[in-house]
């Protein structure tokens, strides 16, 4: 046996494995934090999910209207908030800023809690018009004072619910799987 053939024997193998474990060690630890379990960005105002979805039960789509309709679920526009905060709370710190931030016609600036990579594609309307509750990916909303991240937004917990969607599912659902083609969700 040649002298470089040990080497190659030995030498290939681990350089292959280290150069994969780079690979995957450098895409998991340089994920943003936007991305990741946990993520909660401070916010312009503090709004309360618990209260307006949990105490008050309003229904997600009083103020993501759009998530029915439109790939994305939407952000309340001021005017929508200001419709309940005219008459009602007028009184706390956080809706008197609320209240300037209305009357100058300014958008209020909320930081989006659940983002994706840019190379991602999603669409809410597939998903809601499957029956599918929004708490299957954003956690119980209605409990958090603060909202923040219960999934991480990795593929693998998007693959694991198209290959298996019962638990997201209502009861009686004829959908047995979701699209697992590369194209459905990177554009």
């Amino acid at each position: 046996m040649h002298q470089f053939d040990r080497a190659f024997r030995f030498v290939l193998p681990v350089a292959a494995v280290a150069i994969l474990a780079t690979v995957l060690s450098v895409g998991w630890l340089t994920q943003p934090d936007r991305f990741a379990k946990g993520y909660a960005p401070e916010q312009p105002i503090p709004f309360s999910h618990e209260l307006h979805a949990g105490t008050l039960k309003m229904q997600c789509q009083y103020c993501h209207s759009g998530v029915d309709k439109s790939r994305h679920a939407g952000i309340p526009s001021v005017d929508l908030c200001m419709g309940c905060h005219k008459v009602t709370r007028t009184d706390r710190p956080a809706i008197q800023k609320l209240a300037k931030i209305a009357a100058s016609g300014e958008p209020l600036p909320w930081q989006r809690v659940h983002t994706l990579p840019d190379h991602v594609f999603f669409d809410h309307r597939p998903h809601v018009n499957a029956g599918i509750a929004c708490q299957s990916c954003h956690g119980e909303v209605q409990t958090m004072k603060v909202i923040t991240r219960e999934m991480g937004m990795r593929m693998g917990n998007c693959l694991a619910c198209h290959r298996d969607p019962h638990a997201a599912l209502p009861p009686g659902s004829k959908i047995t799987k979701g699209a697992e083609n590369c194209a459905a969700c990177h554009r």
